[in-house]
C-alpha cells in the first residue's frame, strides 16, 4: 500500500506543491460519502486562480495610471476639488474616495493639485511631526469618515450549517430513505410501535452520527478561527499625540505617521515623508517582482507590500477595503491552506479501503438475498412475497450501505486536520504559532535544526560590556573613568558616530520617559553613548544626513554620510570588526590624534578582536572618513581610508535551558548546527557552551565555505555544527544541500528579510516572533514568539505527538473496519445473516470517525517521544509493522468473538444483546491495542 500511496499521493509535499499535484489527488478521490467535509480543510483552487487573475489586474493598472498620470501632468491648471460638505464638518478637507484615487492610482497630476505630500496631510489634519490626536472623538469622526484598517472576512459558520454539511452523507441520505421505507412498511404489516423499531433505530443512529460529526467540526472550526487571528496580530511604529508608539495595524487611521524599516509590510496605502535608500517589493500585490524606488518624486506607497531595503516616514491615507490588498485579502482568506502531505496520504488510504468496502458490500448484499432466495425456494414461496419479506431485504441493503458507511473511513483525513488544530492550540500556549498546518507533521520528523546564535540561543539583551579606544582596552565598561581617559576629540567623534550611524532613535513615551528604540545591538550602543552624557537630539541637530546605507546581512555593515558645519562631507561606518578594520588605514591614538594605521597596530587591533570573541562578545568597529566638500545623495557610500575609531565588544548572555535542550535534540537524534553572521570565535564560544560544537565537529567561516568544491562540501557537511560570518545565500545554499544530497529534514531558523530564501527552501522555517521582520514571518511556517531555542525543541516535541497520536488512530480504524467487514462478509457468505445490523455499524461509524478521533488524536506529548529517533524523510507512515499489527488484532478479535458464542450457537448467528457485545469488545479492545502498540 505504501509503494501505491508513494506513487499516486506522494507528489504533494509540505510546502510548496504545485497545483496540478494538488489537482491530481483530488481527481483519484472518487469514492466520497460526503466531499464538503471530506474536503474542508483542504486550498480552493478556484480561489486561488481569481487572486492571481486580480494580480495581474492589479498590474496592468498601475502600469496604466503611471502612463496616465505622466501623460497628464502638464493640464493641472484649472483642476479643482472640493470636499463633500459631510468631511468638512468632520473637520477634513479631502474625501476617502479622491485619498484612494491619488495612492491607488498613483496619480501625481491630482496629488499635485492638492499641493503635494504636505497639502493632503494638512487637508487629514495631521502633523508630519506631532501625527494625529486621539482625544476627544477625532478618531470616532475618523473612523466614520475614512473606515477602519480591516478586511472583509468570510463570516463563522454556525452550529446549523455543520449538522447541514453532516447531512450531505450520501451514504447517511440512503440509510435515510431505507429507514423512512421500513417505517412506511414495518407499521402497515406490524402496527404501531412494533413496526417502527427498526426504522426509528436507523433514524436516531443517523442524527446521533450527525449531531456528534457536527459538533466535532463546529468546534475544530472555531479553534482555526482562534489561530487565524493570532497570525493576524501586526505592530507598528506610528507617532500620535507628540509620541512614538506601538499599535496594532487594525488601529491604523487615515493620517497617522508609520515609521517602516527593512523587512516590514507597508500596512496601508500611504505617500512617503522622508526616508532612505526605500525599495519597495510589490511581488505580493502586483506579481511584479522588480522592486520599485519609492521616493519624493514618486511618493506612492502600496499597502501589502513589502520594504526591502531601507527606512522611511509615511502618512497613511487610505485603509482596509478601500485598498487593492483588502480586496485581495478578502479574496485570499477564501483560498485556505494547502492539505498537508499526511492528509493526502490518508484520502488515499480511505479511497483505496472504500474500493475494497464497496465491493464487500457488493457482495455481502447478493450473497445475503440469494440466501433469501434459496430459503424461499426450498419452502415452495418464492412466489409468495410478503411485508417481513420486503423489510428483509431492506433490511439487507441497509447492512450493504451500512457496511460502505464504516468501510470508507473519511475520518482518517479529518483526524489529521484535528490532531494538528490541537496541537496548534496547545502549541500557542508554548510561545509557537503555527501558520502553516503542514509544518506540525513535518516538525516530527526533523532531523537537522540550523540555528541562528543571535536572540535563539542567546537572551538578545544586549549591553556594551568591553571596549578599545585610543589605543586601550576598557574591562568593564565604566561611564565616568571611560569620559576622563578618552581624549575630547576622540569622545566628539564616537558620539557622533553612534547617534547619527544608527537604525535606531531616542525619543519620549508619553509619560515623559526616555526610550530607545531599535535592535538590540542599536539598543546596546545608544544606552552606552548616553552613559558618556551624549545628547541624541542634540548630536542630529548638529549636522544634516545626506545619505543612508541601512545595515546588510551581506555586507555586515552599515554606513551614512553628514554634511556638517561649512559644507564638508563625513561618511561614518559600523560593522562586523573585521570587515571594517580592513577599510581602515588609520587609527586613534592615545591622544586622540588621527595617526596611520601600520601593522603593529593593526595585529594589535586584531589581537583585541580574538579576544573580545573568545569569551563570548559580540565585536563592532566603528571608523569615519572625511570626504570633502563634493558629495551626492545619488553617489554610493565609500569604502576604503577610514579612521578607526574604536572596537566594542557586545555581551549576550546565552539562554536559560538552551544547553539542556540542545541536549534533548542530540538524544532524539536531531543535529542542532549554528548559523550566525558573528565572528567565528565568538560563535565557537557561545556554541560549545550550548554544547552544539563538539571535539570532533567543524566550524567555518561563509567565505571558506563558498569556495569550497561539491567534493569537499559533501564531506565537510556531515560534520559541520557552526557557520560564522554567513551570508543568507550561504545558510540557503546549507539547507539545498542538507536537503537534497543528504535527504535530510530541514528546520531553520531566521529573523531577517535576506533569510526569507532559507526559510522558503527549508522543510520547516522557523522565524522569530520578537526580533523577526514581517518579511520573514511570512516566509515561515511557525513563529516562535518568545525567540527562545526551547521553543522549537517543544515545537519538534508535538510535532512527533501528531505523528504519533495519527498512527494510533489509523491503527484503530483499519482494525475496527477489517474486522467489521470480515465478520460480516463472513457471516454473510457461511449463514446467510449479518450479525451487526444497520444500526450497530452506525454506531461503529460514529465511534471510529468522531470520539475515536477525539481520543486518540488529541493526545499531548510525552518525553518519552524525545528519546526516539527521527523518522525523517524516507519514514513509511503505514509501515509493515503496522500491518502485522492490524492483522493480528483482527485474528483476535475473531478469537474473542468465538469464545463469547453462548451455548448451542454458531458464532456467526449470535444477536441481540450478545452482537452488542462483540460490537463493543470489538471496538475496546482494538482502542486499547492501539494505545499500547504505539
Amino acid at each position: 500500500m505504501e509503494s501505491y500511496l508513494k506513487e499516486n499521493f506522494g507528489e504533494v509535499q509540505a510546502k510548496n506543491s504545485s497545483e496540478e499535484a494538488l489537482q491530481r489527488w483530488r481527481k483519484l478521490c472518487w469514492l466520497v460519502k460526503n466531499r464538503k467535509r471530506r474536503f474542508r480543510f483542504t486550498a480552493n483552487l478556484s480561489k486561488r486562480f481569481e487572486v492571481r487573475a486580480i494580480q495581474r489586474s492589479n498590474q496592468e493598472k498601475l502600469r496604466i495610471a503611471v502612463l496616465v498620470s505622466q501623460a497628464a501632468l502638464s493640464f493641472i491648471q484649472g483642476i479643482s476639488y472640493s470636499p463633500p460638505e459631510e468631511v468638512k464638518a468632520a473637520g477634513f478637507q479631502i474625501c476617502a474616495d479622491e485619498l484612494g484615487s491619488i495612492v491607488e492610482g498613483r496619480n501625481l497630476r491630482k496629488l499635485k493639485v492638492h499641493d503635494g505630500v504636505e497639502g493632503i496631510g494638512s487637508k487629514l489634519s495631521t502633523s508630519f511631526t506631532d501625527g494625529i490626536s486621539s482625544t476627544g472623538d477625532l478618531v470616532d469622526r475618523r473612523k466614520q469618515i475614512y473606515g477602519i484598517n480591516k478586511f472583509t472576512e468570510s463570516p463563522v459558520k454556525g452550529f446549523w450549517l455543520f449538522v447541514w454539511e453532516a447531512l450531505q452523507d450520501t451514504t447517511l441520505m440512503i440509510l435515510a430513505v431505507c429507514a423512512l421505507i421500513s417505517l412506511v412498511v414495518g407499521i402497515a404489516t406490524e402496527g404501531w410501535p412494533k413496526g417502527a423499531h427498526d426504522g426509528l433505530g436507523i433514524v436516531a443512529s443517523i442524527l446521533l452520527v450527525v449531531f456528534v460529526t457536527a459538533t466535532s467540526d463546529y468546534r475544530q472550526s472555531l479553534q482555526f478561527k482562534d489561530l487565524d487571528k493570532e497570525k493576524k496580530k501586526i505592530a507598528v511604529q506610528v507617532t500620535r499625540n507628540g509620541f512614538r508608539q506601538k499599535i496594532s495595524i487594525y488601529d491604523l487611521l487615515p493620517g497617522d505617521i508609520v515609521h517602516l524599516a527593512i523587512g516590514d509590510q507597508v500596512p496601508a496605502d500611504g505617500l512617503f515623508i522622508s526616508g532612505y535608500s526605500l525599495l519597495i517589493d510589490e511581488s505580493s500585490l502586483t506579481g511584479e517582482s522588480e522592486p520599485i524606488n519609492v521616493t519624493a518624486e514618486n511618493p506612492f506607497l502600496l499597502s501589502g507590500t513589502k520594504v526591502q531595503d531601507g527606512s522611511c516616514k509615511m502618512l497613511v491615507t487610505t485603509v482596509g477595503m478601500r485598498t487593492q490588498w483588502g480586496k485581495l485579502m478578502a479574496t485570499l482568506s477564501e483560498g485556505g491552506d494547502d492539505e498537508t502531505p499526511l492528509q493526502v496520504k490518508l484520502n488515499g488510504v480511505a479511497t483505496i479501503i472504500g474500493k475494497i468496502g464497496l465491493f464487500f458490500a457488493v457482495i455481502t448484499f447478493a450473497v445475503l438475498v440469494q440466501a433469501l432466495f434459496s430459503r424461499k425456494l426450498r419452502e415452495m414461496s418464492h412466489w409468495s412475497w410478503s411485508g417481513d419479506d420486503a423489510l428483509e431485504m431492506l433490511e439487507y441493503f441497509a447492512i450493504a450501505v451500512t457496511i460502505v458507511v464504516v468501510a470508507v473511513p473519511e475520518g482518517l483525513p479529518l483526524a489529521v486536520t484535528l490532531s494538528l488544530a490541537f496541537a496548534m492550540k496547545k502549541m500557542m500556549n508554548d510561545k509557537a504559532l503555527v501558520r502553516h498546518l503542514a509544518a506540525c507533521e513535518t516538525m516530527g520528523s526533523a532531523t537537522t535544526i540550523c540555528s541562528d546564535k543571535t536572540g535563539t540561543l542567546t537572551t538578545n539583551h544586549m549591553t556594551v560590556v568591553k571596549t578599545c579606544f585610543c589605543n586601550k582596552i576598557f574591562g568593564s565598561v565604566d561611564s565616568s573613568s571611560l569620559s576622563s581617559e578618552i581624549p575630547d576629540s576622540a569622545k566628539e567623534i564616537l558620539l557622533q558616530s553612534i547617534f547619527n550611524n544608527t537604525g535606531g532613535e531616542v525619543v519620549k513615551s508619553e509619560g515623559g520617559k526616555i526610550e530607545i528604540l531599535g535592535t538590540p545591538t542599536e539598543t546596546a550602543l545608544l544606552e552606552f553613548a548616553l552613559s558618556l552624557g551624549g545628547d541624541f537630539h542634540a548630536e542630529r541637530q548638529a549636522s544634516k544626513l545626506v545619505k543612508v546605507e541601512p545595515f546588510n546581512s551581506t555586507k555586515k555593515r552599515m554606513g551614512v554620510v553628514l554634511q556638517l558645519q561649512g559644507g564638508v562631507f563625513r561618511a561614518h561606518c559600523k560593522g562586523a570588526s573585521e570587515i571594517i578594520l580592513t577599510a581602515c588605514d588609520k587609527f586613534l591614538n592615545e591622544e586622540g590624534e588621527v595617526v596611520p594605521l601600520d601593522e603593529a597596530s593593526i595585529n594589535s587591533l586584531n589581537d583585541t578582536i580574538e579576544q573580545f570573541a573568545s569569551e563570548a562578545l559580540r565585536t563592532l568597529c566603528l571608523a569615519y572618513k572625511e570626504i570633502g566638500t563634493e558629495f551626492s545623495a545619488n553617489y554610493s557610500i565609500p569604502f576604503e581610508g577610514y579612521t578607526c575609531i574604536g572596537i566594542v565588544g557586545i555581551k549576550d548572555p546565552v539562554r536559560p535551558g538552551v544547553k539542556e535542550s540542545v541536549a534533548i535534540c542530540k538524544s532524539a537524534g536531531i543535529i542542532v548546527r549554528m548559523v550566525t553572521g558573528d565572528n567565528i570565535n565568538t560563535a565557537k564560544a557561545i556554541a560549545k557552551e550550548c554544547g552544539i560544537l563538539t571535539d570532533d565537529g567543524i566550524a567555518i567561516e561563509g567565505p571558506d565555505f563558498r569556495q569550497k568544491s561539491e567534493e569537499e562540501l559533501l564531506e565537510i557537511i556531515p560534520k559541520l555544527q557552526v557557520m560564522a560570518r554567513s551570508s543568507p545565500m550561504d545558510k540557503h545554499t546549507l539547507v539545498k544541500y542538507l536537503r537534497t544530497t543528504f535527504q535530510e529534514v530541514v528546520a531553520v531558523t531566521g529573523d531577517g528579510t535576506n533569510d526569507a530564501p532559507a526559510l522558503h527552501e527549508a522543510d520547516i522555517g522557523l522565524a522569530m516572533g520578537i526580533s523577526g521582520t514581517e518579511v520573514a514571518k511570512e516566509s515561515a511556517d511557525v513563529i516562535i514568539l518568545d525567540d527562545n531555542f526551547s521553543t522549537i525543541v517543544t515545537v519538534a516535541k508535538w510535532g512527533r505527538s501528531v505523528y504519533v497520536n495519527i498512527q494510533k488512530f489509523v491503527q484503530f480504524q483499519l482494525t475496527v473496519n477489517v474486522v467489521a467487514l470480515i465478520v460480516n462478509f463472513s457471516s454473510a457468505c457461511l449463514t446467510g445473516n449479518a450479525p451487526l445490523t444497520a444500526v450497530q455499524l452506525l454506531w461503529v461509524n460514529m465511534i471510529m470517525d468522531t470520539l475515536g478521533a477525539l481520543a486518540l488524536a488529541t493526545e499531548p506529548p510525552n518525553d518519552e517521544l524525545m528519546k526516539r529517533p527521527p523518522v525523517g524523510r524516507k519514514g513509511n507512515f503505514i509501515s509493515n509493522v503496522m500491518w502485522r499489527n492490524i492483522l493480528g488484532q483482527s485474528i483476535y478479535q475473531f478469537v474473542i468473538i468465538w469464545y463469547l458464542q453462548t451455548s448451542g450457537k454458531s458464532v456467526f448467528q449470535l444477536d441481540g444483546p450478545d452482537s452488542d457485545l462483540i460490537l463493543n469488545t470489538l471496538i475496546f479492545n482494538s482502542f486499547v491495542f492501539c494505545q499500547v502498540s504505539c
